[in-house]
């Protein structure tokens, strides 16, 4: 087994005891076993369970970003992001939604680190802390300033950002959290994801700016 197999082995491994177990839930000495190798081979690789988890959520990211490229977004810049939002059609923003969120819900990496702050939050601050940055502030705050701006050139109607940012964004997670815990419902989520970005549209664009954000 080449050294780049085993460690991403180790991330992979790692990741489904942190998404079962919870992070503190888990030992090197667990991960080790699951990888097949001994504990002190682990540590050739990375020197601690820290270093594990930042490697995750640096894969993480860059799978996120690479998402988003497919797009055409940077997916964390607002102001990089908002040409290609304003050249969208409602359709294509409707797409748009729904890709993001079907990466989201299925995406190996993306699901399990959600899962593992999900159930890492309630015994450690730090845990508590990324799940309310990852999953809370930095959508937020991405979206409110996206929407202060269409607000600024007259897109939307000049109201809270912030409140709007919520107004879009919450159904979006709520969803997310149904499907995890019921991934029967996957289709309801779509479908009803499909209309709210529909009726979001409807509700906050200014009349007369046609099928655009």
């Amino acid at each position: 087994m080449d050294k780049k197999g085993t460690k991403q082995r180790i991330l992979d491994e790692a990741l489904s005891l942190f998404a079962v177990h919870g992070y503190d839930g888990v030992t090197v000495a667990q991960i080790a076993d699951a990888v097949n190798i001994k504990t002190p081979s682990l540590y050739k690789h990375y020197g601690s369970k820290r270093d594990i988890f930042d490697a995750i959520l640096t894969e993480m990211e860059s799978r996120y970003k690479q998402q988003a490229g497919s797009l055409q977004m940077d997916g964390a810049d607002p102001e990089k992001d908002t040409g290609v939002l304003l050249n969208s059609s409602r359709e294509q923003l409707i797409d748009m939604g729904t890709k993001l969120f079907l990466y989201f819900l299925h995406d190996d990496v993306a699901q399990k680190f959600r899962r593992m702050l999900t159930i890492e939050q309630y015994k450690n601050p730090t845990a508590s802390e990324l799940y309310v940055e990852q999953y809370i502030d930095s959508p937020l705050l991405y979206q409110s300033s996206i929407f202060q701006y269409f607000m600024e050139q007259n897109i939307m109607l000049n109201l809270d950002a912030k409140t709007a940012a919520m107004h879009f964004y919450a159904p979006m997670f709520l969803m997310l959290c149904l499907c995890d815990s019921c991934p029967e419902r996957e289709a309801e989520a779509l479908s009803f994801i499909r209309l709210h970005i529909s009726q979001f549209s409807d509700i906050y664009l200014v009349e007369g700016e046609g099928e655009e954000v």
